[in-house]
């Protein structure tokens, strides 16, 4: 079967889904499977593992819920000046860190991330620890109505294939090429000629403007912007979905999401729901031991040993 017509058939899939599953779930898990894809970007096709982008998502959101309750701006200007003020915020944090490599990377984001926290936590704007509550959704092109859980989920059905889309082009680009490069053998694209550190700081903007987009259209979901999308709990997170979907494949961080927020949605109110984290863990040791290229990788191992 041929990729794109696996594309077609999960298009399909998810057009039909909201009349069989709960709508709200699935936007849901939508966002967080663009957020997935978002950081997918960095590790799976820089090398880099960040573990600040909660920031990206908490600063997206927060900004977005504070125009639709205080300007009256219609959603998608909301969204959007959202998704700049995280694209903003990480091509400065970028500039701070992708000059660092490895565990030195990975604790550069991770301070600038609990910066932003502490800060989030004080800032009168954003509510504190009650967070941002009772964001309406507003009117779409001043014309649909987001109060719909139907017409929710298909808006961001629609934000989520954009920002797909935009992270295929990417990687599938001569700019995504040598991304590949950079990750593979650094000192050898440099050797080339390229400036890395360029190329690393573009990749990170844009990875931080998905998850700032991922963080806008999730407050609109759930009508509130909260700290827990800005803690370093929500790194560790999109961390776990990535590994345990494939790091480095197209459709290994919206499977991952989809394991992960399914999880996090039908055993939190059961008996389960106590040791979920320890669930997860375990999960992720199984992968990382066992299957370590995720779901999507070890299933694309086999394809390919079988079907050529």
């Amino acid at each position: 079967m041929k990729i794109n017509k696996v594309y077609v058939v999960l298009l399909l899939l998810a057009l039909v889904a909201p009349f069989f599953l709960y709508p709200v779930f699935l936007a849901k898990l939508l966002c967080f499977a663009l957020f997935a894809c978002a950081f997918n970007l960095m590790l799976g096709y820089v090398g880099l593992l960040s573990f600040g982008h909660a920031a990206f998502l908490g600063t997206g959101g927060y900004i977005t819920g504070w125009l639709m309750m205080n300007s009256g701006m219609t959603p998608e200007l909301a969204i959007l000046l959202g998704t700049v003020s995280a694209g903003a915020l990480g091509a400065i944090y970028g500039k701070l860190s992708v000059k660092r490599e490895g565990i030195y990377f990975a604790m550069v984001t991770l301070a600038l991330s609990q910066l932003v926290f502490f800060i989030y936590l004080q800032a009168p704007f954003t509510g504190g620890e009650d967070g941002m509550q009772g964001v309406p959704r507003g009117n779409l092109f001043g014309m649909i109505d987001l109060s719909d859980n139907i017409n929710m989920y298909y808006f961001v059905l629609a934000v989520f294939l954009f920002g797909f889309w935009l992270i295929h082009r990417t990687i599938h680009s001569p700019f995504g090429q040598v991304l590949k490069a950079i990750r593979e053998n650094e000192p050898r694209a440099v050797s080339l000629g390229y400036n890395v550190n360029d190329y690393k700081w573009v990749a990170f903007t844009i990875s931080a403007a998905l998850a700032g987009l991922a963080g806008s259209t999730k407050t609109l979901v759930f009508q509130l912007a909260s700290l827990t999308d800005v803690h370093w709990h929500m790194s560790g997170e999109v961390v776990l979905m990535t590994l345990v979907g494939g790091v480095g494949t197209i459709l290994g961080p919206v499977v991952g999401a989809g394991v992960i927020v399914t999880m996090q949605n039908y055993l939190s109110g059961g008996e389960l729901g106590n040791y979920l984290h320890i669930i997860m863990g375990f999960i992720f040791v199984v992968c990382v031991l066992a299957f370590r290229s995720g779901i999507v990788g070890e299933f694309q191992k086999v394809w390919k040993r079988n079907f050529g």
